[in-house]
């Protein structure tokens, strides 16, 4: 089959990293890319969102050789610090084995090192400023606008590669349920940016090594470290109602709210009342679709396919799994795009459903459940389970998390077969003491067949 070449729409994280496994396959690989070259310019302002690494996406990264160039921009994460309203802090560790840690990294910086490679190391050609307008399925084409020359072109697809984000136009100009159907749900909750800077020395003012959150119920404040010594911090609410991005608009109302809710943040976050008010708010949704390929003609990866809410820190993760997905499926020589990309979306649209809807749930978890004793009970005998059992019971965290061999739909599978019994086993009891642990193996053993 010919596979010379490609067109690939975006050059942001997924469409960056995609590039660069397509070309050293020696396919030839065009981006096209609306914004300008993000490295001759600073990130918006409020619109970073610090992303998390985990194995997933590390694995991606190690897959495509060039992990060791995005290592000095990764901060580790051992565990959640929670900041309770009274002051006190709470450690949660993330895992029990060695190595099992996140990583905070820029996103702006990130895709800084993933464009420069494939055009200095691949020789991918990236043109900026190359917005898609529109697509028109039936003639397969896709109008671009040169912002450049002030002028539209149409590039026909051959394949074209859809990595346009979760704004994706090419999602959005497919109406037939019969191809795409696509559909996206925005969430009753926004988020707004704000940050704390390093101390004059460079150090850090809160610890540096976990993810701090600040859970308040109904939403909450989250804090992540960069590699200058400041953290990015992100309050995230009801858009509307109480304790909501609409209820707090005046200066005097920001300044009550924070020191309500938020008292022993305050004095570390940089001009606190400018930047709330100067950073934009943004939506959070979740898209989801019944295919994500047009025959052989077009084919949608990540944000564009499948965006996620943020809450579980998988949506980079899951498009630079996408990437080693299909490339994977290239291994095959004889099989046409079309094959390719029924292989490709088979094996990744029912994980990429499994952790849009477990996202959703972290979030409930990360600014509500979290504060709950019976929570830490649970997590504390999870730990004990998975060290008498591991190829039985891992926590659903750490499988989504550390486990880039479990596939998310597996993982959400067995995480409702363990929550259930987490719950039944700690129901009228306080302390992992009252816990019949040999029973509790035993019906975990009954229950959940062995990990292969």
């Amino acid at each position: 089959m010919n596979r010379s070449s490609v067109n690939i729409i975006g050059a942001g994280l997924c469409g960056s990293l995609l590039s660069i496994i397509l070309a050293r396959r020696g396919i030839k690989v065009t981006v096209l890319e609306r914004q300008a070259d993000p490295r001759t310019m600073q990130a918006a302002a409020g619109r970073s969102i610090n992303l998390v690494l985990s194995a997933r996406g590390n694995r991606a990264l190690q897959y495509a050789g060039i992990f060791e160039h995005i290592e000095p921009l990764l901060v580790p994460m051992k565990a959640r610090l929670i900041h309770h309203e009274d002051g006190t802090t709470e450690l949660q560790s993330y895992g029990q084995r060695e190595g099992e840690q996140i990583y905070s990294v820029s996103r702006a910086e990130l895709n800084r090192i993933l464009i420069q490679t494939a055009e200095n190391d691949y020789n991918v050609r990236v043109r900026f400023q190359q917005e898609a307008v529109s697509y028109y399925p039936e003639e397969a084409v896709l109008r671009i606008r040169d912002h450049e020359k002030s002028a539209d072109y149409d590039v026909k697809a051959g394949p074209i590669i859809g990595a346009d984000g979760a704004g994706s136009v090419i999602r959005r100009a497919f109406t037939d349920a019969a191809t795409i159907g696509p559909g996206e749900t925005l969430l009753e909750h926004s988020y707004k940016e704000l940050s704390i800077p390093s101390n004059a020395d460079g150090s850090f003012q809160l610890e540096q090594d976990v993810l701090h959150i600040w859970p308040r119920g109904g939403f909450m404040l989250i804090a992540l470290p960069n590699p200058g010594g400041d953290f990015t911090l992100t309050l995230f609410m009801p858009s509307s109602g109480k304790n909501s991005f609409a209820e707090i608009d005046s200066d005097d109302k920001v300044a009550e709210f924070f020191d309500r809710n938020f008292a022993d943040v305050v004095p570390l976050i940089d001009n606190l009342i400018d930047n709330y008010s100067q950073n934009p708010v943004g939506i959070l949704g979740t898209v989801r679709c019944k295919h994500w390929h047009d025959g052989d003609k077009m084919l949608l990866i990540g944000d564009a396919a499948h965006a996620v809410v943020p809450f579980h820190g998988q949506g980079m993760n899951l498009a630079f799994e996408d990437c080693v997905v299909l490339d994977q499926v290239l291994e095959n020589p004889d099989a046409d795009w079309m094959t390719v990309f029924e292989v490709y979306e088979a094996e990744q649209l029912a994980n990429a459903n499994a952790i849009a809807d477990m996202a959703l749930e972290n979030y409930v978890e990360m600014r509500d459940t979290v504060r709950n004793p019976k929570h830490m009970l649970r997590k504390q005998l999870s730990f004990e389970l998975e060290r008498r059992l591991p190829n039985r019971f891992i926590p659903r965290y750490s499988m989504v998390m550390f486990h880039d061999e479990i596939p998310y739909a597996i993982a959400q599978e067995r995480g409702a077969v363990q929550q259930k019994l987490l719950e039944e086993l700690t129901d009228g009891v306080e302390s992992i003491e009252q816990i019949d642990l040999d029973s509790a193996a035993a019906e975990v053993e009954k229950r959940l067949p062995p990990l292969h």
